[in-house]
């Protein structure tokens, strides 16, 4: 199987890795067939892990690369990333701006963000969820995609790097599709309705690989500003998002931990497997 997937083209590996990753989404939000509540304390512990898993992709993963590919074109490698950064957390924030969303961590109508709307507590659920996955999504795509540029690339391309980056981006699916679902049960939702919008949080992550593969693939000298523009709005993601709620139970100590065990499974995983 692996082998196939070696010779799939980029943008077919992407939607694999953007499949993938919405399917550990899935196996979170399935928690709510076998429990009704989940401990704050848990829950805490893991959206700490998560920011922390998004920090050191963001690094390792997106703003390493970008670093290298723009000094071996003979660039100002940090007037680049720095743009590509700022533009990615900013089209973050913008987006913030736009779009109504409830954050899983703060399930009153009354701290829903965005523009007033008469949205239930699911939708806007799901919509700051998908908010957050669009840069990760697009993340993978823009790693996948980068493999079509390997003599562009010099040691910052890998196939292995690419995967690293889908299971870590995995790996913190699992906790972001039960933060949705769970929220929901306790509201009183069915479980299969409390499954469908956990796990429908991730569906926009194939898509938005796809086309971060298929955008990379076709402009080449987007390539490292398109990794720092992932790489920006995934640490607004973690910032504004995951290691505030995170740390608004009581749990300090812990998520803080936890966020730092997280960025070391992530560093582990990409120098290791990169």
């Amino acid at each position: 199987m692996y082998e196939t997937f070696l010779e799939l083209s980029p943008v077919w590996q992407a939607l694999v890795a953007g499949t993938f990753t919405w399917a550990l989404t899935a196996i979170g939000a399935t928690a709510v067939f076998f429990k009704n509540r989940f401990s704050e304390r848990s829950s805490d512990i893991m959206m700490g892990f998560a920011a922390g898993v998004m920090i050191a992709a963001s690094f390792w993963s997106l703003l390493s690369p970008a670093i290298e590919i723009l000094e071996f074109r003979g660039s100002v490698a940090w007037l680049g990333v720095a743009f590509g950064f700022l533009v990615g957390a900013g089209f973050l924030r913008i987006a913030d701006k736009l779009m109504p969303h409830l954050h899983p961590g703060f399930m009153e109508l009354s701290a829903a963000e965005g523009p007033h709307t008469e949205w239930r507590r699911s939708t806007l659920l799901l919509s700051a969820m998908t908010i957050h996955n669009i840069p990760e999504g697009a993340a993978l795509g823009i790693a996948f995609g980068a493999l079509a540029h390997n003599t562009d690339l010099v040691a910052a391309s890998s196939i292995s790097g690419a995967i690293a980056l889908t299971l870590g981006i995995g790996l913190q699916n699992v906790p972001e599709g039960l933060a949705v679902a769970m929220p929901l049960r306790r509201m009183g939702r069915s479980k299969r309705r409390a499954f469908f919008f956990g796990q429908a949080s991730a569906l926009v992550e194939p898509v938005a690989a796809v086309a971060g593969a298929f955008l990379v693939i076709q402009t080449a000298w987007i390539l490292p500003y398109a990794l720092a523009f992932a790489a920006g709005a995934m640490i607004f993601v973690a910032v504004e998002e995951l290691i505030p709620e995170s740390q608004s139970h009581g749990n300090t100590d812990l998520a803080t931990m936890s966020t730092i065990v997280g960025f070391t499974v992530m560093m582990c995983l990409d120098v290791g497997l990169g």
